[in-house]
């Protein structure tokens, strides 16, 4: 019997990566760009458990038995043995793999992201394979192979068909921008009713809008993106982070039927910060809207209790409910001064509109536990009884 487990972060684009080339094996039409944020914040954590005594292959995710039919995940596993450095034998062993995110699944935070990568990373460890992995990651979530890496990625789309030059590569290290925060705004953490596979191939088939973004935009803000990020310009980036976020939008209302991720709230929370953006000489706070309503937010790290600051007093918590509302890095309490609210052109909205605020910053890629206490299996291959609250 062999066990591994690992840990992978979420990671949050801000050129987006929005349609697909080839679905099978997940070419994207266009290089894309994101930030890795910290696991102690946000992770899936996988176990995988290889031994000749299981009768087949099972999947648990969040605690559900999963089938094992999912093409992609058939995929992953195909080529991540095709690169196994172990006996023929043991790779004739039955799996029994067990995930867990400690945010919620399928509601626009990447979820599946930081699920591929943690899969294929511990099978990667169980396997021994060599070299790079991230082409495996994408092969089972297009954004996992971002996921690989710390700091700032970068996407190549790549020009080969069969995709081998289609992987991340680090821009930055997590040390390159310490003073760097984001604030994630969840506003609906149910699943989502068209899926981001479903948006982009029917984005393809039916907008006109996003060739021109694809033939172009993207090739020139791709290049601003990176220098941005390589000069620590936060104006810059913070610009170019919500325009494109504005545009994938634009580009999913432009397909037909339209793909509406965005809700009432998102648009209040794009509203709140233009308006306090505007009063001051500079860009303080940057938004950007995966496929769902959540908002992530890139600030810097003095900027954030007088952001948040304002933030509660606009978008106000319910009081006595039993979840913690604000979770990850501890922020200074502070009260928004007179003067600033006279200047924000904005309406208070009604308690709940916000279910929680996780304070986070950039992160670095996936990292195998060596605490056996950490396993989700156990020595049977069955699920440890386990909720993580974090990783």
């Amino acid at each position: 019997m062999n066990v591994v487990t690992c840990i992978a972060p979420i990671n949050i684009a801000v050129i987006k990566y929005w349609g697909k080339r080839d679905d099978d094996l997940i070419l994207p039409v266009n290089d894309s760009i994101s930030t890795t944020l910290d696991k102690d914040h946000l992770c899936t954590k996988t176990t995988a458990m290889a031994s000749s005594d299981f009768k087949e292959d099972r999947m648990w995710l969040n605690g559900s038995e999963q089938s094992m039919d999912n093409p992609r995940l058939q995929n992953c596993l195909r080529e991540l043995k095709k690169r196994a450095q172990i006996s023929e034998e043991m790779q004739n062993w039955k799996l029994h793999i067990c995930s867990e995110n400690n945010f919620p699944t399928a509601a626009g935070l990447a979820s599946s992201a930081a699920g591929y990568a943690c899969l294929v990373t511990t099978i990667a460890k169980l396997y021994k394979v060599e070299g790079e992995v991230s082409e495996l990651a994408r092969v089972g979530s297009g954004s996992a192979c971002r996921s690989m890496y710390g700091g700032f990625v970068r996407w190549f789309m790549g020009s080969d068909p069969k995709g081998s030059d289609s992987i991340a590569k680090p821009i930055v290290p997590v040390s390159h921008w310490p003073d760097m925060r984001i604030l994630i705004l969840v506003i609906n953490d149910s699943q989502k009713k068209v899926s981001s596979a479903q948006g982009m191939k029917r984005t393809l088939m039916t907008s006109e809008l996003i060739k021109y973004r694809i033939d172009k935009i993207l090739p020139t803000k791709i290049n601003q993106m990176q220098q941005a990020i390589l000069n620590k310009d936060f104006e810059s980036f913070a610009e170019l982070t919500m325009k494109d976020s504005n545009q994938m939008h634009a580009v999913c209302l432009d397909t037909y039927p339209p793909c509406i991720y965005m809700n009432d709230t998102s648009h209040l929370i794009v509203d709140l910060i233009h308006s306090y953006n505007a009063t001051s000489s500079k860009i303080k706070v940057a938004y950007t809207f995966d496929a769902g309503p959540n908002a992530t937010l890139f600030l810097l790290e003095k900027d954030v209790p007088e952001f948040v600051s304002v933030l509660d007093h606009y978008f106000p918590s319910i009081e006595n409910i039993n979840i913690e509302y604000k979770k990850g890095i501890a922020i200074e309490t502070i009260l928004p001064s007179k003067n600033l609210l006279e200047k924000i052109n904005f309406t208070k909205q009604t308690a709940g509109k916000l279910k929680y605020i996780i304070h986070t910053r950039i992160g670095n890629g996936p990292e195998q536990l060596s605490d056996c206490k950490s396993h989700l299996l156990n020595s049977q291959g069955l699920p440890v009884a386990s909720l993580i609250t974090n990783c």
